[in-house]
């Protein structure tokens, strides 16, 4: 038996198919969803989903926010951002991460506001693509 899974960002359909178990970081911590599981809904924190199914290996995705329906049946990932690791550009993920850590330093007491969350919010994500790049694709790719 297995749980339908789609992970969902705001642009595009990101994996859809079935899985016999789905890890997601949920706001009280790591999840483990298995077919039949109760019905719940949980805010996603920035971490890591794991897909595992008989028919492939696993596979992993990126996700910065959002948030998980769980059916007996059915997992519904809404991600604020989601990818497939293996369609991370790690050398755009590490432009990325410069980009924010310079933006951060040049933020005065007197300018944190939005921009300054922004800013905050897009290091955290290229961490976590580099972070996820470099556990999950470890000699395979480089």
């Amino acid at each position: 038996m297995a749980i339908k899974c789609d992970i969902v960002s705001q642009d595009r359909v990101v994996y859809q198919g079935e899985a016999d178990m789905v890890v997601i970081p949920g706001a009280d911590g790591v999840m483990g969803i298995l077919p039949k599981h109760s019905p719940l809904l949980t805010v996603l924190k920035y971490g890591i989903i794991t897909v595992r199914s008989k028919q492939a290996e696993e596979q992993h995705f990126t996700v910065a926010g959002g948030f998980a329906e769980v059916q007996p049946d059915q997992v519904t990932i809404l991600a604020d951002a989601a990818e497939n690791i293996e369609e991370i550009d790690e050398q755009r993920a590490e432009d990325a991460r410069h980009r924010a850590e310079d933006a951060l330093s040049k933020v005065t007491a007197d300018n944190k506001d939005d921009q300054y969350l922004l800013i905050q919010a897009a290091l955290r994500r290229s961490t976590l693509r580099l972070d996820a790049v470099r556990r999950y694709r470890q000699g395979r790719h480089r």
